[in-house]
């Protein structure tokens, strides 16, 4: 008898039968780590001794519609997909200083204002830190509400024995260990056995509980460790926003009970994250009617269900080099280059000798191809060095033949839009049915990119001289 004896990479998980300075799977350098796999004998395989179990058939089971706290954060609640299921396991992930440790304490607070017993362990932070940051962000703690400092996952459970808590919030896993496992904080076994002890507590029938972990995020922007750990978790959240920055968005990129496409959006102060209702306040710049500024185009995007306005801006200047710069934040370089391409091709912009810069208010990148007209048109209007009226909006896509592309969910946008004031939206032609009527909104279809620009601008600048469309006729 004999132990046999691997080494796992603590980034991938791969194993080894020696060691050596990196990983043959991911590349990375001294993440080798020696782990003993068990006793072997004559390489003989044991075989498991069965058990008499009991299943069910699925038209048998009995379905459990599982109860939800609801916090006073409807962000959040949104994002989790109506609230905290109280038998569920979440984890949740972010940069350092982006507010996850603060997010969770003022739900924490929340939940035991609502006669529930919370228990908070953390392996990073002492008592005094934790109670530091309650007395900044919490105008009154609930005595419910209980801390325990310390890395040791089996003096938790401890706890969790002693004052039968409701909710367990673990800030974070990867600093947590078991006694049974020799392995260091963080390492894949250490991180695994922790969370799947975690989750028999969650999951126990006779006494059900939430559990919420905090995740270490890596360098690349993700959640640290094996993807294992986001296959067993319920919700994986994940807080987007720099240290310093006042908005941060929250979404779930797994959730088994809700849509994975919601975002929650917050705002950072002295008092701790508040939910901000309105988030398209933050991602348009507030102006007066006759303050027009050139480079500026309004379009709406959907984050999950919610429509959200969003000013995109772009500038464009000559260029003193023997390539022009192509710059976006919220867009793929390649992306940017096929629009410009479909601007000068099919709406006869040239910009073979200009800069492009192009940016959305908020730092929001643009995922649907909605957007796609507005980011043209803000190209369009700081080339001709003229403003587009704050109350028009761009709702397209756009083809590589300069033809307008309808969108999902138009409706609901100019629902959004009519709601906010605005006068007039620009789609594709046949983007919404006949039947569709607006009462203080213009709904002006457009069959190509050029049309939409004369439209606005009111002189052609196709190749093919588009002449102005009659909708662009004054009333």
């Amino acid at each position: 008898m004999k132990k046999k004896i691997i080494y796992k990479c603590t980034s991938c998980g791969h194993e080894h039968i020696k060691w050596q300075g990196s990983c043959n799977d991911c590349r990375e350098w001294n993440t080798l780590e020696e782990e003993e796999t068990g006793d072997v004998s004559g390489g003989q395989k044991s075989i498991s001794k069965k058990k008499n179990v009991k299943v069910n058939r699925l038209t048998d089971t009995v379905s459990q519609n599982s109860d939800r706290i609801i916090t006073k954060y409807n962000e959040f609640n949104r994002v989790m997909g109506g609230g905290i299921v109280k038998d569920s396991i979440t984890i949740i992930t972010a940069i350092p200083g982006a507010g996850k440790s603060t997010l969770l304490l003022q739900i924490s607070d929340d939940m035991a204002k609502q006669g529930l017993k919370v228990l908070y362990a953390s392996g990073e932070e002492s008592d005094s830190q934790i109670k530091t940051r309650a007395e900044r962000v919490l105008q009154d703690m609930h005595k419910d509400v209980w801390v325990y400092s310390d890395n040791s996952l089996n003096n938790v459970l401890g706890c969790i024995d002693q004052i039968d808590p409701d909710v367990i919030i673990i800030d974070s896993i990867q600093t947590f260990v078991l006694d049974e496992y020799p392995q260091r904080p963080g390492s894949p076994t250490q991180t695994m056995e922790c969370a799947n002890t975690l989750l028999k507590i969650a999951k126990d029938a006779q006494r059900p509980r939430a559990i919420i972990m905090v995740g270490q995020m890596t360098k690349d922007n993700e959640l640290a460790g094996l993807r294992a750990l986001e296959h067993l978790v319920d919700t994986v959240l994940i807080l987007e926003g720099e240290e310093g920055e006042e908005l941060k968005m929250l979404f779930s990129s797994k959730n088994r009970y809700g849509s994975s496409g919601e975002i929650g959006f917050f705002s950072m102060g002295e008092q701790g994250m508040t939910a901000v209702d309105n988030p398209s306040e933050f991602f348009m710049t507030q102006r007066e009617d006759n303050d027009v500024i050139s480079g500026s185009a309004l379009t709406v995007v959907k984050e999950g269900t919610r429509p959200i306005i969003l000013e995109i801006e772009s500038l464009v200047s000559s260029t003193f080099m023997p390539y022009p710069s192509r710059i976006a934040e919220c867009l793929k370089k390649d992306h940017v280059n096929t629009l410009i391409s479909i601007m000068e091709q099919r709406a006869g912009i040239p910009l073979h000798d200009k800069n492009v810069v192009v940016k959305t208010t908020g730092g929001i990148r643009l995922k649907e191809q909605s957007s796609n007209l507005a980011a043209i048109m803000s190209i369009v209007s700081s080339y001709k060095n003229k403003g587009i009226p704050n109350d028009t909006v761009f709702i397209a896509d756009i083809g590589l033949t300069g033809e307008l592309k309808k969108v999902p969910t138009l409706e609901l946008r100019i629902r959004e839009l009519e709601r906010m004031g605005f006068k007039r939206v620009y789609v594709a032609l046949n983007g919404l049915k006949s039947t569709t009527t607006f009462s203080t909104i213009k709904v002006i279809p457009c069959k190509t990119l050029s049309q939409v620009i004369n439209s606005v601008f009111g002189t052609s600048t196709s190749k093919g001289g588009h002449q102005r469309a009659p909708w662009d006729e004054e009333e």
